[in-house]
């Protein structure tokens, strides 16, 4: 995995309210990094981690929750 020199061994990662418990679905962020909402696969914790702006963050979720 590539790093992005930014430390997430102390993140604390939540599951999205759509994540359930059949495998689908499993996007995990952590909060508390200004400016960055890092987004995981949950059932892969080990693997890549997205590095998403805050700013571009937002109106993401708000387009998925609108459709």
């Amino acid at each position: 995995m590539a790093s992005s020199g930014i430390d997430l061994s102390a993140a604390t990662w939540r599951k999205s309210s759509c994540s359930n418990g059949t495998g689908g679905d499993c996007v995990e962020v952590a909060d508390g990094l200004a400016g960055l909402v890092p987004v995981r696969d949950s059932t892969r914790p080990d693997g890549g981690v997205v590095m998403v702006s805050a700013a571009a963050w937002g109106p993401f979720v708000a387009l998925l929750r609108a459709s």
